[in-house]
């Protein structure tokens, strides 16, 4: 079978235009959020405002943006960076589908958020969160592909360990041609 790998610079690039993508969502979600906290302020049943849990979306949305960015060296760190941008997009993602679609009420310290209606702010984030969403995930499985591909590859070239390199038995280096 003839395979041919991809040039060297491919995975990269495609890793760098996911990350800005993500991060680039994860900014419009944390914008959206920030920008219609104030209305959403007096939604309060005993313990966090539907305000408050916007801004907590909002910072962690800031958060995980800067994290994608930042956290691009090492592998294991890049990995971290994308399962947070994955999280958090996804969990804002389900939480504006969930309460559109049902009415759950109060959960413990959150109020009731149900509001069965679509309008262009929440809209643009439902977007933004979905396409973090995806891009995230496809981020997170071409770093984890590509560092198991280049272990793979490492591991492959590597020489065999000592411990199996054994000379023949004994009696299979006596010549018995005498």
């Amino acid at each position: 079978m003839f395979t041919r790998s991809l040039p060297r610079w491919v995975v990269p690039a495609v890793l760098w235009v996911l990350r800005v993508v993500t991060a680039g969502m994860l900014a419009v979600d944390a914008y959206t959020h920030v920008d219609q906290a104030f209305r959403y302020e007096p939604n309060r049943d005993n313990g966090l405002s539907q305000g408050d849990l916007f801004r907590i979306e909002a910072g962690a949305a800031s958060f995980a943006a800067l994290a994608v960015l930042v956290l691009v060296g090492r592998t294991a760190w890049a990995l971290v960076g994308w399962a947070l941008a994955i999280i958090v997009a996804a969990s804002a993602l389900g939480a504006v589908m969930i309460y559109t679609h049902y009415d759950i009420g109060a959960l413990g310290p959150l109020p009731n958020m149900y509001e069965p209606f679509w309008f262009a702010e929440k809209t643009r984030a439902a977007v933004a969160e979905g396409i973090a969403t995806g891009t995230g995930t496809l981020g997170f499985l071409i770093t984890a592909w590509s560092a198991w591909a280049s272990r793979r590859t490492k591991r492959a070239t590597l020489p065999e360990p000592l411990a199996r390199r054994r000379d023949p038995p004994l009696r299979a280096r006596i010549r018995h041609d005498t």
